[in-house]
């Protein structure tokens, strides 16, 4: 019958949705060795300002949206208390691998957690965020902001590294951003390159905002970048 049919489709749906989840944290272990290789200074320089948010007498405790394999947890500062949150189960195993590797850090907790929905975590609790390359695929940017400045405590910091679309509107880049997003954001794990993100930080509501544009030595297509950090 054709309710059975349907049940069948959406049966189907989400087998090939946990079998996507389960292969991108394979795909994305091995693509961020190639991003860290190549913004590796980048990364260095960004991160080395956390330390300055450490409170006086107590451990730095730095929560990271989006972790995904840890590919940031190199630049963490030695002693920094992380706790880990990514939107898919399945990127736990990578992570236990990676924090393996960098005993520098201490390893609190992993949440399954969107940006967007963080109530796992107390209010005014952690004294940095660190977000890399995942406001480019939340669904609801503005919302992701609220809620890592829920989770800071008050002169803690959002740190964000982030692609972006060309801001120069008559660029090749520009245009094909705009046409090749479709088949970037099915690929890409619904990531988008054509987000103003620098527009939804600057109206965050942070007290101080530091927000650098740059080119990363990448493909044409995400060659446009933001970095920096706001504080609460």
């Amino acid at each position: 019958c054709g309710l059975c049919f349907r049940h069948q489709q959406v049966n189907q749906t989400k087998s090939l949705y946990e079998l996507y989840n389960r292969f991108f944290p394979f795909c994305l272990y091995r693509i961020t060795k190639s991003y860290n290789k190549k913004l590796h200074d980048t990364k260095k320089d960004l991160f080395s300002s956390v330390s300055q948010f450490k409170p006086s007498g107590k451990q730095l405790t730095l929560l990271e949206i989006g972790c995904g394999t840890g590919a940031n947890f190199q630049f963490f500062p030695p002693g920094c208390k992380v706790v880990c949150t990514d939107p898919n189960p399945f990127f736990e195993k990578y992570l236990t691998k990676t924090m393996e590797e960098n005993g520098h850090l201490s390893y609190d907790r992993f949440v399954v957690a969107s940006g967007e929905d963080l109530s796992s975590v107390e209010d005014e609790s952690v004294d940095v965020v660190a977000c890399t390359l995942v406001l480019c695929s939340v669904r609801d940017t503005p919302q992701t902001l609220r809620e890592a400045q829920r989770v800071l405590r008050p002169g803690g910091a959002f740190f964000f590294l982030e692609h972006v679309i060309s801001d120069k509107e008559t660029s090749w880049t520009y245009f094909c951003q705009h046409v090749l997003q479709p088949f970037w954001y099915y690929f890409g794990n619904g990531c988008e390159m054509t987000r103003a993100t620098w527009k939804h930080l600057q109206n965050a509501g942070f007290s101080e905002l530091k927000l650098e544009h740059f080119q990363a030595p990448l493909i044409f297509l995400i060659k446009p970048h933001i970095m920096g950090y706001a504080i609460k």
